[in-house]
């Protein structure tokens, strides 16, 4: 696919769908995370120096109608400060005043459209809708891979009316994630959340390229189930136990070394304050809660990862939301970032969020900034923000 780099931008109107749909304190209306926002400013950056005439549009959260909790507002003060540039925003995303807030731009200087679902034609990628809001633009950038999995106006249908090239985020997303699939070995792959069903076309995908799989998380309880476990009260997904049985069947033809928890962290509740445990597989109590892989699994799959070339990790061990329970994921993390000679790439929201709190980003060699649309590519699906770009 093209990129920002090979194209002309000069003295042009540039429209960029970035991803800041990041979390927020509502009531003092300040960002709690930039990192997806600090994601897009090498793409920024490019832009201004080239000259062009930066328009930033995004969605956050999901608004019915305009609700002003959720507006970009915070975001466009917080890009402000990042960049060392007043952002301003607009109220609207298409219409006269965006049409005039374009005209007033200056080679080098970014404006915010306000959250692009406001409008109920967003997700519908009504065409008229991704018209007007490439009117006020020259080119059409992505940079936002976390969104690139979903048919949007703004993700996909703008790309219709405009020249259309990726951002260096989303270049670099390409990049890393194509190499998870064609991995050097070693190669461990990492899975948690809370799902099998999300990570089933992962696993197929990847199970023939693969040398160990580490399973934890609430994905795990499917797994544990399948293999004649009491779970307790925990999550389960029944109808994937026959699924969960297939895998687990295929890992051993593919002599690849599945791991699944031995040890779990229990609980009366899976929230903070609640009374917990550390008990075998074997042991956990009625009623209560598995909430996160033991001390003795979290050593065992430290072990795994020791020597692999290539790591992929999507999804959390644990309910790690909750402090108590985050000490399995944490470990993960820990480990995967003192693989030195590896290249290691982790991905989703949850994933991220403690990579990041543990400030070990710069250790990884790659964090996605996506979860959804990760999973999605690594599954080989085609994502819309993705195919609606020029080839090269």
């Amino acid at each position: 696919m093209k990129t920002v780099r090979d194209i002309d931008v000069r003295g042009k109107r540039v429209l960029v769908r970035v991803d800041f749909n990041v979390p927020l304190d509502r009531e003092k209306g300040e960002v709690l995370s930039d990192s997806r926002i600090r994601a897009a400013i090498p793409t920024i950056r490019h832009l201004q120096e080239q000259g062009a005439r930066v328009i930033l549009c995004s969605h956050l959260g999901r608004p019915k109608g305009r609700d002003p909790s959720f507006s970009l507002a915070p975001v466009a003060k917080r890009l402000s400060q990042l960049i060392g540039q007043e952002v301003k925003i607009t109220s609207c995303c298409v219409g006269r005043e965006v049409e005039e807030a374009v005209q007033t731009l200056a080679p080098g200087q970014v404006i915010l459209l306000e959250n692009t679902r406001f409008h109920g034609e967003e997700e519908a990628n009504d065409p008229n809708y991704a018209r007007a809001l490439a009117s006020v633009a020259d080119v059409f950038v992505n940079d936002a891979f976390a969104a690139a999995h979903r048919a949007h106006a703004s993700t996909a249908g703008v790309a219709a009316y405009l020249p259309a090239v990726a951002g260096l985020l989303m270049e670099r997303e390409v990049r890393f994630l194509t190499q998870a699939l064609d991995p050097e070995r070693p190669f461990a792959l990492v899975l948690g959340g809370a799902k099998v069903s999300t990570k089933v076309g992962v696993i197929r995908r990847l199970l023939p390229k693969c040398d160990r799989l580490l399973i934890g998380g609430a994905m795990a309880n499917t797994f544990l189930k399948a293999e004649g476990y009491n779970i307790g009260a925990s999550a389960v997904e029944d109808d994937y136990l026959d699924e969960a049985h297939r895998i687990m069947e295929e890992a051993r033809d593919y002599k690849v070394q599945l791991l699944l928890p031995a040890d779990v962290v229990v609980a009366e509740e899976p929230k903070a304050g609640a009374r917990s445990a550390c008990v075998s597989v074997r042991d956990v109590p009625k009623g209560w809660y598995i909430v996160d892989i033991g001390d003795m699994t979290a050593e065992a799959y430290v072990r795994a990862l020791v020597g692999a070339r290539t790591v992929v990790w999507n999804g959390p061990m644990g309910v790690a939301e909750v402090e108590a329970f985050a000490a399995g994921s944490r470990r993960i993390a820990q480990a995967i970032a003192q693989l030195r000679d590896a290249t290691t790439i982790a991905g989703g929201g949850e994933t991220e969020a403690i990579i990041e709190a543990l400030g070990l980003t710069p250790m990884f060699t790659h964090v996605s900034t996506g979860g959804g649309a990760t999973l999605e590519f690594l599954e080989g699906k085609v994502l819309p923000g993705i195919a609606a770009l020029m080839d090269p």
